[in-house]
C-alpha cells in the first residue's frame, strides 16, 4: 500500500492525494516505542510478535543502507513487495548515508530518463512509486549537511506552488528548527479552505504532543477552521500518529462530542454502508492494531 504524490490537480485531485491509497508512497511505520501506540500505515492490524511485525523491525533496526537496497531492486523488478521496500527506504533515510543519497540521485535520474515504463520485467512500476521515498532519503541527508533550517525553508517555499510530495511532508515532520510552530501559523492564517486542508495535512506528520489541543479542537469544530468536515480525519490522523497516552484520550474525547454536536451526522461522510465516526474508529483499529480504549489501559499514565 502506497501513498499519492501531492501535485496541482485542484481540490478533487487533493482530496484523493491525501488519502492513503495505493499509488506512490513515504510511510509511516512504528512499533514497540516507549509511551507510543504502534501505528502502520502498509499492515492492516500489525501486531507485535507476528511474521510481518519481526520483518518491521528488522528492516527499521539496520544501520547498513547495503542490506536495505535490496528490498528496494526486488521490488522495482517485480520479484519482492512494496511494504519491504517502503520500509526499508524509510530506514534509508533516516540512517542519512552519502554514498545513499548518491543511489538515490542515480534513482531519479533513471526514472527521469528512461520513459514512463522503464522496467521491462516489471512495467507497471512508475516513477510515482519510488519519488516520495527517494525525497526523502535527499532531504534527510540535507539535513545532516546544511541543517533543519534549510530544509524547512525549502519545503515551506514549495508549498504554495504545490510543488511537494509525501516524502517532503514526511520530512517536514521530523524537523525542529521551529517547523511546528511554522506549519501551525500557516495553517491558521491560510486564506483559502484548500490551503487550510493541505496545511492541516502536513500537520498530520508530526508527533509533537503540543499539537494535541489544536487537532482535538479541528476535530471537534472543523467548521470553525474553514475546514470541510470531510477533512476531520487529518485531525484524527495526527492525533493517532503522535501516538501519546494523551493524544489518544482527547481523540476518543472528542468523538463523544464530536457526536453529541452531530458534526458528522451528514449521510454523506459515510462510506461502505458505515458512519464518518464508525469508519474514523475502525481505522484505529487498522493502523494500531487495537481499539483505543486497548492502548489507553495499556499506556503510560492510564487511570483516567
Amino acid at each position: 500500500m502506497i501513498r499519492r504524490m501531492l501535485t496541482a490537480a485542484g481540490m478533487a485531485g487533493f482530496a484523493l492525494a491525501v488519502a492513503v491509497s495505493s499509488t506512490a508512497a513515504q510511510v509511516q511505520v512504528r512499533l514497540a516505542e516507549p509511551g507510543r501506540a504502534d501505528y502502520s500505515e502498509l499492515h492492516e492490524k500489525l501486531r507485535r510478535g507476528t511474521p510481518a511485525a519481526d520483518t518491521v523491525q528488522r528492516i527499521l533496526s539496520s544501520r547498513n543502507p547495503r542490506r536495505l537496497w535490496p528490498y528496494v531492486n526486488a521490488a522495482i523488478h517485480g520479484t519482492g513487495g512494496w511494504n519491504e521496500a517502503l520500509l526499508a527506504m524509510t530506514r534509508i533515510a533516516m540512517l542519512r548515508d552519502p554514498q545513499a543519497a548518491d543511489s538515490a540521485r542515480r534513482i531519479r535520474k533513471f526514472f527521469q530518463e528512461a520513459g514512463p515504463y522503464p522496467i521491462e520485467s516489471n512495467p507497471g512500476v512508475t516513477a510515482e512509486d519510488v519519488e516520495p521515498s527517494v525525497q526523502a532519503i535527499l532531504l534527510e541527508r540535507r539535513r545532516a549537511t546544511a541543517g533543519d533550517s534549510a530544509v524547512l525553508a525549502d519545503i515551506l517555499a514549495r508549498i504554495p506552488k504545490k510543488t511537494y510530495n509525501h516524502g517532503d511532508a514526511w520530512v517536514l515532520g521530523r524537523l525542529g528548527a521551529g517547523a511546528r510552530d511554522s506549519v501551525v501559523a500557516r495553517f491558521q492564517g491560510a486564506d483559502s479552505q484548500e490551503f487550510r486542508v493541505r496545511y492541516l495535512t502536513l500537520l498530520s506528520y508530526f508527533t509533537d504532543p503540543a499539537l494535541v489541543p489544536l487537532l482535538a479542537r479541528v476535530y471537534v469544530w472543523p467548521d470553525s477552521f474553514n475546514i470541510p468536515p470531510r477533512y476531520g480525519v487529518r485531525a484524527s490522523d495526527g492525533l493517532l500518529w503522535i501516538g501519546t497516552r494523551e493524544s489518544l484520550q482527547a481523540l476518543l474525547d472528542a468523538r463523544t462530542v464530536a457526536k453529541a454536536r452531530g458534526v458528522y451526522a451528514d449521510s454523506s461522510l459515510a462510506r461502505g454502508g458505515y458512519s464518518f465516526l464508525e469508519n474514523d474508529s475502525a481505522a484505529v483499529v487498522a493502523r494500531t492494531g487495537k481499539w483505543l480504549t486497548e492502548w489507553l489501559r495499556e499506556l503510560p499514565g492510564s487511570g483516567r
